[in-house]
């Protein structure tokens, strides 16, 4: 199976980091193809336009290829003010563009949806306890996920983790959040 790792965090060893590593070591050693993205490396002028530069433009076929060739895609990212943050959120608007993910209709109010058989899974770290994020936030972020980006273009979210009270955890504690979600995978 093809996964493609998206992290969303801008520092590559932050726990989201650490998290996409070692779930991209496991997919490895089980055989899986993965490609991974850091988002912080491309980059990439995340404001969307609607007259890209060509450095702008060749990151984003590049990243629309990944997308294509992936199987799964899977998003580490922090929760911050309850969403996604910036960095992931500019990813998002300029890579999932009209013609790439979706496809509007010309002659009706429909449209295709052009991502049909991908599956995403979402691993979000927060300081909040999860319930707190759920009850207060409503899960914004995963909401967003599931039907402003995975329905309406026709991928399917398969796992949406949260993985609460980061900031209270030590190394230990941290590694055994890390080797739960290891065990997981298959």
């Amino acid at each position: 199976m093809n996964y493609y790792l998206i992290l969303g965090h801008p520092t590559k060893d932050s726990f989201n980091g650490q998290i996409c590593s070692a779930y991209e070591k496991k997919l490895i050693s089980l055989g899986h193809n993965v490609r991974r993205v850091n988002i912080i490396d491309l980059g990439m002028d995340l404001n969307l336009s609607l007259n890209p530069s060509e450095k702008n433009k060749k990151i984003i076929l590049k990243e629309q290829e990944n997308i294509t060739w992936a199987d799964e895609i899977i998003f580490f990212y922090p929760l911050w003010w309850g969403n996604v943050p910036a960095l992931l959120k500019g990813y998002i608007d300029n890579v999932f563009q009209p013609g790439f993910a979706y496809k509007y209709h010309k002659n009706d109010q429909g449209w295709d949806k052009l991502l049909k058989g991908k599956t995403v899974r979402i691993f979000s770290t927060c300081d909040a306890p999860a319930w707190f994020t759920t009850i207060v936030y409503h899960n914004s972020d995963f909401t967003t996920f599931k039907y402003a980006l995975c329905w309406f273009t026709g991928m399917k979210l398969k796992c949406a983790k949260r993985i609460g009270k980061v900031y209270l955890q030590n190394n230990d504690q941290r590694q055994q959040i890390i080797e739960n979600i290891l065990k997981k995978i298959k």
